[in-house]
């Protein structure tokens, strides 16, 4: 193969190697608009051009845009999380629809243009990241593939796909100089993705092989849902009432859950959604709460408030107590918040995530004290309360961390090198 790449499509971010002659891989440096970086966010912006029609940007070129702009345009982030969704049939973008797989060969055509033509001419062969368990309800693995193989299809000759949790695994067993069992444990934006794997020592004819996987789609964005539930909603009208005819009625709870979830947040600024919350504002008890919310659809607010809520959950990580503040859309929040408090409301999601890890587990037949080392990766791996969840069930001392950002497509491009990927790929 004379050209591999290993592509880690991610719900937040994404990242591109490429398989190097000495055996490794090579993270792809992608221009921004103040400096390179192999890290890529996963976000498209469109905006109406001085000449007609629609004009759009990726990654931080996305976020440059927005921010120069935002009530001119539609900033789309998250994307990836209705991939598996049924119910997501397209994205109304300045009266355009787009599919989700046209959403995605947007995004990789925007991202190939910053990355110096080194995407330009398409690979022989592209590894691709896929999570074990796509995030939603009722996720639909047949029709997320199917949109996968819509997007990537322009990307190089063969497509191949592997779970996320395996290329974290190649890539930390190139840090091993000894045999072991290992659980791999990456936590994205979307999902969180498990794999027990045995590593071989170096030089093995077959380094890495896996013995289960598991998976849950929750992690980040879940997190996320539960700061901006208990802080921003009850002031959008969350709990509130509206008024039927004679009876007093309350407020779908829908509304709230698709303004909570980033990918659909971005969804919601069409004629159809607005006309629909200004029909229930009029109706409700406390029709101001349902304006603000209004107010942040319309003036294109979601990221500011996607980054307020960052900023607190990397505040909450290092201390013990950080303050939330967000401007925008008639809402002025300034709100202290405990770590215990945060660890309080993502207590559920904890709940769901360590029942993975015990499925991982029975699946491959193993007792905690049987691994040996615990390879913790993906953004979310850094919250404190996952980070303490592995630390009391193996102890601190077998918990290994690195790359967070980068190590899945560091690997999936050192799968790509093996003669034949079937042991690796997932085929449905």
């Amino acid at each position: 193969m004379s050209r591999i790449l290993g592509f880690d499509f991610g719900t937040t971010n994404s990242v591109v190697a490429t398989a190097t002659p000495d055996g490794g891989a090579a993270l792809l440096a992608l221009d921004g608009p103040e400096r390179s970086d192999a890290v890529f966010r996963s976000a498209l912006c469109f905006w109406e051009g001085d000449r007609g029609g629609v004009e759009a940007a990726a990654g931080p070129w996305a976020i440059a845009e927005y921010l120069d702009y935002p009530e001119g345009c539609r900033f789309i982030q998250s994307f990836k999380t209705v991939a598996a969704s049924a119910s997501f049939d397209q994205a109304t973008v300045f009266e355009r629809r787009l599919k989700f797989e046209e959403l995605g060969q947007r995004f990789l055509t925007l991202m190939a243009a910053r990355a110096n033509g080194a995407l330009a001419a398409g690979a022989d062969r592209v590894i691709v990241g896929r999570p074990v368990a796509y995030a939603g309800a009722r996720p639909d693995e047949a029709l997320a593939r199917q949109r996968y193989d819509a997007m990537f299809a322009g990307l190089g000759r063969e497509i191949h796909y592997v779970y996320e949790p395996m290329g974290a695994a190649f890539s930390y067993a190139a840090r091993l100089d000894a045999p072991a069992t290992v659980l791999v444990a990456d936590f994205g934006g979307g999902t969180s993705d498990f794999s027990v794997v045995r590593i071989a020592e170096p030089g093995a004819a077959r380094r890495c092989a896996p013995l289960a996987y598991a998976g849950v789609g929750i992690a980040g964005d879940r997190f996320d849902q539960r700061i901006v539930e208990h802080l921003v909603l009850p002031l959008l009208g969350k709990g509130g009432q509206y008024r039927s005819f004679d009876k007093v009625l309350d407020i779908p709870g829908g509304w709230f859950a698709d303004f909570a979830d980033w990918s659909r947040l971005a969804l919601m600024r069409n004629r159809r959604t607005l006309a629909e919350l200004e029909k229930l504002r009029r109706a409700a008890i406390d029709p101001e709460a349902i304006g603000r919310m209004i107010a942040v659809i319309e003036g294109e607010i979601g990221y500011r408030l996607y980054h307020a809520v960052g900023e607190l959950k990397r505040a909450l990580s290092a201390g013990e107590e950080a303050v939330f503040r967000f401007e925008g859309g008639d809402l002025s929040i300034t709100a202290p918040v405990t770590r215990a408090a945060f660890e309080e409301w993502i207590a559920p999601d904890m709940v769901q995530i360590a029942a993975a890890v015990d499925r991982a587990l029975a699946a491959a037949g193993l007792e905690a004290g049987a691994i040996d080392r615990v390879f913790l990766t993906g953004g979310t791996s850094l919250t404190p309360r996952v980070r303490r969840l592995f630390d009391e069930r193996f102890g601190a001392e077998r918990i290994a961390t690195g790359g967070e950002l980068t190590s899945i497509a560091h690997g999936l491009a050192m799968i790509g090198r093996e003669d034949d990927v079937a042991a690796w790929t997932v085929a449905g």
